[in-house]
């Protein structure tokens, strides 16, 4: 028995029925020969912890464009507080924590420069819409490269692909494993409760502004709403085959959700940018379009066919920094000095 064997075993007696094991997985759209030390799910989890698109994360916007603090969060650290959440509660659940930290470590990889206002540009120009839990998995399907191989995507297995896609709370389809609808719940967890935070330190509320049934059902300081939602979960899905969470605790996240889209995520100062993070999008993306060449030349794509050109530069300029499109766009729409001599 390797080492893999042997954690694959350790899975079968510890985790509950209802979780996912390595060793029952519906596998790879290319079969692979089994790693000798981890799991199907470890493998995934490094995969996306080492590709081009998870490190660039730490330059994506979260909410707040290009802040001029250093503790307010990214993409990058958002993805990070999901997966904690999120393996804490698997791990209370006995879920498998691996597969929950594949999903939580990609579940953004597909998102936009410039937070959901990226998002809405994209959305806005293309026909079928632009959805950043599709963009994810259509990251790691077909965009990434694993170790510059010839062949497209990180090949990741079907349950992480599934929680990738699944993710999203407006997505109609639950997780089809308890881990994904764990990284679902995780996901909202700590981008409603990371950016309270941030919107205090940016002085555009205040906790005593948040809505008294959040106060009185979830706490008044951020580590005692994330104790009461992470506790909730655990306390109402324990030993079921279903993750839930309590009335009570659903309707007052719900509420402090509500509060933030109001006086955060559109009636704030802070989105004041948000026509014009939009409309830079939007631009670069028909530049490319118009452009083929240049599109072929910075993505690093070759020749490309007509049919192609509109997805190659929506995965290109999704794919991009904030930092980075500002500057392709002004290298576009920008006139260079001009020196005389």
């Amino acid at each position: 028995m390797n080492v893999r064997q042997r954690i694959e075993a350790e899975e079968d007696a510890r985790l509950l029925p209802y979780a996912a094991r390595a060793s029952r997985s519906r596998g790879r759209e290319r079969p692979e020969e089994e790693d000798e030390f981890r799991t199907c799910f470890q493998r995934d989890r490094d995969r996306v912890l080492h590709c081009k698109a998870f490190r660039r994360l730490k330059h994506k916007t979260q909410v707040f464009y290009a802040p001029e603090g250093d503790h307010y969060r990214s993409r990058l650290t958002h993805t990070l507080e999901v997966s904690q959440i999120a393996r804490t509660i698997a791990r209370a659940l006995r879920l498998n924590e691996d597969l929950t930290e594949a999903i939580a470590l990609a579940h953004d990889l597909g998102h936009t420069p410039f937070g959901h206002s990226g998002e809405a540009a994209l959305n806005a120009v293309l026909s079928e819409g632009f959805r950043h839990n599709e963009q994810s998995l259509r990251v790691v399907e077909h965009v990434e490269r694993r170790n510059g191989r010839p062949e497209r995507g990180l090949n990741l297995t079907w349950e992480v692909r599934n929680g990738i896609l699944c993710h999203s709370a407006d997505w109609p389809e639950q997780a089809a494993t308890l881990e994904g609808q764990v990284v679902r719940l995780a996901d909202k967890i700590a981008y409603i409760n990371h950016d309270v935070d941030d919107a205090v330190r940016a002085g555009i509320i205040t906790e005593e502004m948040i809505p008294e049934i959040a106060r009185e059902v979830l706490g008044a300081t951020r580590p005692e709403r994330l104790n009461t939602l992470v506790g909730d979960i655990i306390e109402q899905s324990m030993d079921k085959p279903c993750i839930a969470q309590s009335p009570d605790v659903a309707e007052a996240m719900a509420a402090l959700r509500s509060f933030m889209f109001e006086m955060v995520y559109v009636g704030s100062a802070a989105k004041a940018e948000a026509e014009k993070a939009e409309r830079l999008l939007i631009q670069l993306f028909k530049h490319y379009v118009d452009h083929p060449d240049e599109l072929e030349s910075d993505s690093g794509e070759g020749p490309l066919h007509p049919d192609d050109v509109v997805r190659v530069a929506v995965d290109y300029v999704a794919g991009m920094t904030d930092r980075f499109a500002m500057k392709q766009w002004t290298r576009r729409f920008v006139p260079a000095p001009w020196s005389v001599y």
